[in-house]
């Protein structure tokens, strides 16, 4: 059996009693870096198994291995840095290759960055679409946001901390002012989540320097989300 475990965000605590019994019993452990699932094993005493760097460039080369593994009947977790394997992490191509070739596996529920960052800003959660990391030129950017431009949805995405300045000026480009949110290092000791209208949050993170992983958040097309101008 193949196991798809959701490792904590941030606070270790977060590992559910499943993913940890199945950490525990794998005799083989597919992870995003093995220095960080390492880090995580030695924290609830769990005696080092086999590891794959299972990552992204080598997931094509690696899958048959680890579908292999676990068609000879070996217990295999497979985990990435923290929160869901296959979302915006290595994992979806493994995932799909055994449900392609039948071969068993469990997803394990755990904390996810995208769950934490809606519920944290504050704005509607009976509609949202995650849509991974943006892409990186202005341009680009600017056209990415403005496909969801007359969308209801709320709008959740990751991105890095040196370019979420540019991002939060190109939301604002192509959506207009809308309430939003900047999630930083959610569940972690140093959690910080800013809420306001997207030219606020431009300018408040203008000329800051932003240490930790981010989540934006972003009001779907409602004029009760949008400043009025004036």
């Amino acid at each position: 059996m193949l196991h798809v475990v959701a490792t904590p965000i941030g606070n270790l605590g977060d590992l559910s009693p499943r993913g940890l019994e199945a950490l525990r019993t794998a005799s083989l452990i597919a992870c995003e870096d093995t220095r960080r699932t390492w880090q995580l094993l030695a924290h609830f005493g769990i005696p080092r198994p086999e590891m794959l760097s299972y990552r992204q460039g080598n997931e094509e080369r690696l899958t048959e291995t680890i579908v292999a593994a676990v068609e000879a009947g070996r217990e295999v977790a497979l985990c990435s840095d923290g929160g869901y394997p296959g979302i915006s992490d290595p994992g979806y191509r493994l995932i799909r290759a055994c449900a392609q070739r039948g071969v068993g596996y469990e997803v394990i529920p755990g904390a996810s960055a995208v769950n934490v960052a809606l519920l944290a800003s504050g704005l509607p959660t009976s509609s949202f679409t995650f849509r991974g990391f943006p892409p990186r030129g202005p341009g680009a950017l600017r056209n990415w946001f403005a496909e969801d431009a007359d969308k209801e949805h709320t709008l959740i995405c990751f991105e890095s901390p040196f370019r979420i300045a540019a991002t939060l000026e190109a939301a604002l480009d192509a959506l207009g002012d809308r309430e939003a949110a900047v999630c930083i290092e959610l569940t972690k000791l140093h959690e910080r989540v800013s809420r306001g209208y997207l030219s606020d949050l431009a300018a408040q993170y203008r000329d800051v320097k932003v240490k930790g992983e981010v989540a934006l958040v972003v009001a779907g097309c409602n004029p009760k989300f949008r400043r009025c101008p004036g």
